[in-house]
């Protein structure tokens, strides 16, 4: 099944966020040697959808 899709609707549905990889590594409080990895994946700027799912953080225990 097909339909039609109008230009207007796609263009204007949001658009994705793309993020400093050394701001969020700051914002989300990653180590330094997380941050060379992202920038080493991803460059120095990345959506933020791809930076969430390619983060991992150390856990920080009580």
């Amino acid at each position: 099944m097909t339909t039609h899709l109008k230009m207007d609707e796609i263009e204007n549905k949001g658009l994705r966020k793309v993020w400093s990889v050394a701001e969020f590594a700051k914002r989300y409080r990653l180590d330094r040697e997380e941050e060379t990895r992202l920038l080493k994946l991803l460059g120095p700027f990345a959506s933020q959808q791809e930076l969430l799912m390619n983060a991992s953080r150390a856990p920080r225990f009580r």
